[in-house]
């Protein structure tokens, strides 16, 4: 299946702490891509905080990773994206 990283894609985060969240795209680094099979952009995204402390008036606060590769690319077990039908998010 042929899918194309975008700003505004829907995807799954694995933090440094291997916790999955769902995540939004918000800028796509096509020069992280290569020939391999899973030839797929690094990404910057945007998700809602794990953390139950961080609260605030507006809800729950946002959290950023920049320059986060793709699952297949990344030898930890964290700090990388995949598609939603890839990682489970619990």
């Amino acid at each position: 299946m042929d899918r194309a990283l975008e700003v505004g894609s829907q995807v799954v985060y694995v933090d440094a702490k291997g916790i999955a969240h769902r995540a939004l795209v918000t800028h796509v680094w096509r020069q992280m891509a290569d020939a391999s099979p899973d030839n797929q952009p690094g990404c910057n995204l945007v998700y809602v905080s794990g953390d139950a402390a961080k609260e605030d008036p507006y809800g729950r606060q946002l959290e950023r990773a920049t320059s986060v590769v793709y699952k297949s690319r990344q030898p930890a077990h964290g700090f990388f994206w995949a598609w939603s039908d890839e990682v489970e998010v619990s």
